[in-house]
């Protein structure tokens, strides 16, 4: 047999809304006796925690649930605690996405017995491999597209945070204080990643460690000689670079031209 074989008892984790899904994946499991079923979980938050819990081996994960989607429960999961993902899905347009998150198959809906076996066996061999895949990076979680929403695992909570209400963004070592309606909250991720998954046209880097909402800016005062610093709504004193005002002024003026142009 090859030298990838895993002989030990696996934990799986099951994640899917619904029920006869689930029930479906534990039907097949039963063919493994080795494979025992440590969670059933029907939205996100309850498989961050269930995956917190009992560290799984395997994680079969639905894409579209309620409350946290696929890709984002990946986000919040510890690097440490990661498990070979094998996506569960009735929908195609996720594939791409899905591998690029490095999960090991992408199994869609409806599927049968042989298809469910050939993505177990892919399981077992990058079980076996015993490396340490890459971090799953959040700014590659929706192939392009612009979140709605940023969230933030607290212990064992997890925050959802709006884009629409994010007020801005502080560098803070190799963690990130997103503020939004008068709260902090804090996010291990550098603030160039968290640039490149904001609209430029709704935020602009101010500084190498401050990135603000534009509706959120009150005024620009000078600030000492030659520097600047941004005034928000609520009283928040960001200082401004000579390129974040340049970054600033130019998005003030395309946000300025849009409006005009609707008028």
């Amino acid at each position: 047999m090859p030298g990838n074989v895993i002989n030990r008892t696996l934990k799986a984790v099951l994640v899917d809304d619904e029920a006869l899904a689930r029930g479906y994946l534990r039907e097949l499991l039963a063919a493994h006796p080795e494979i025992v079923v440590a969670a059933e979980c029907a939205n996100g938050f309850e498989a961050v925690k269930a995956i917190a819990e009992t560290s799984p081996d395997l994680l079969f994960l639905d894409v579209q649930m309620p409350k946290l989607d696929g890709f984002e429960v990946l986000e919040l999961i510890e690097p440490s605690q990661a498990p070979v993902v094998i996506f569960v899905t009735a929908y195609d347009q996720y594939a791409m996405r899905a591998f690029d998150a490095h999960a090991v198959d992408y199994l869609l809906k409806p599927f049968g017995a042989p298809r469910f076996e050939r993505a177990l066996e892919r399981a077992r061999a990058r079980l076996g491999e015993r490396r340490t895949l890459p971090e799953f990076a959040p700014e590659a979680r929706r192939g392009g597209e612009r979140p709605q929403r940023i969230v933030v695992r607290d212990g064992t909570r997890v925050h959802v945070i709006p884009v629409a209400r994010l007020d801005y963004v502080v560098a803070q070592d190799d963690y990130v204080a997103l503020h939004s309606e008068g709260k902090s909250y804090l996010k291990q991720q550098p603030i160039a990643s968290v640039e490149d998954l904001l609209d430029p046209a709704c935020f602009v880097r101010l500084h190498r460690s401050a990135i603000v909402n534009l509706e959120r800016v009150a005024r620009i005062e000078p600030y000492g000689k030659d520097s600047r610093i941004a005034i928000l709504s609520d009283g928040t004193r960001l200082p401004v670079s000579r390129a974040g005002y340049a970054r600033l002024l130019e998005a003030m003026g395309d946000s300025q031209g849009k409006r005009n142009s609707t008028r």
